[in-house]
């Protein structure tokens, strides 16, 4: 369904559960980022109302996304870490060139966007199928369900602002990237680790 050309094994779930702080941390701030760049979307294509209308509702979902994970960390006497720079998206970002069509910008950001949120629920499910933690395996399930919901909508969009075939071109390019990136992952503590 996610399009993924790599799939994560069990062992990084194995990774996570023994550094949980490490990974609801990580996990906390890539809620709070994923808020923010909905956030400069609307900033930056604020004429595009439909756009507006969903980014505003995802930045608010991943804000109490965000509030939900903290609150989980605080019930378990877990302090929020401080933020770590995410390689995983700054290595998505930088594949594509940069370009002075707006147009193309969007749809690099919403490619890149929906593919974080593809990975994001790839690991959600891995990481609940793999809990003995009922809360957490539940707590990740849900949130699985509400990443996939993003995916479509970041993909749909980029569908809609430009030929279905010059996105779809891009995206599958994106996607072996991705793959290859994610090759060299899977032994640290967070969630695109």
């Amino acid at each position: 369904m996610l399009g993924l050309q790599f799939e994560t094994e069990t062992s990084w779930a194995e990774i996570a559960k023994d550094n949980l702080q490490q990974i609801l941390t990580d996990h906390a701030f890539l809620e709070q980022k994923a808020a923010s760049n909905a956030v400069s979307i609307i900033i930056n294509y604020s004429e595009e109302t439909e756009l507006v209308k969903e980014m505003s509702n995802i930045a608010i979902e991943e804000m109490q996304h965000f509030k939900m994970v903290h609150l989980l960390m605080v019930k378990r006497g877990m302090v929020l870490g401080r933020e770590q720079k995410n390689d995983y998206a700054i290595r998505l970002q930088k594949f594509f060139k940069k370009t002075g069509d707006r147009t193309d910008a969007l749809i690099q950001r919403l490619l890149v966007a929906a593919l974080i949120e593809a990975r994001s629920c790839e690991r959600f499910k891995v990481f609940s199928e793999n809990m003995e933690d009922e809360e957490l395996s539940k707590f990740y399930n849900n949130l699985m369900i509400s990443e996939a919901g993003h995916y479509t909508t970041f993909l749909q969009f980029a569908r809609q602002y430009q030929d279905k075939e010059i996105v779809n071109e891009k995206w599958n390019a994106l996607l072996a990237f991705e793959a290859e990136l994610m090759k060299e992952r899977g032994n640290t503590a967070k969630i695109h680790g």
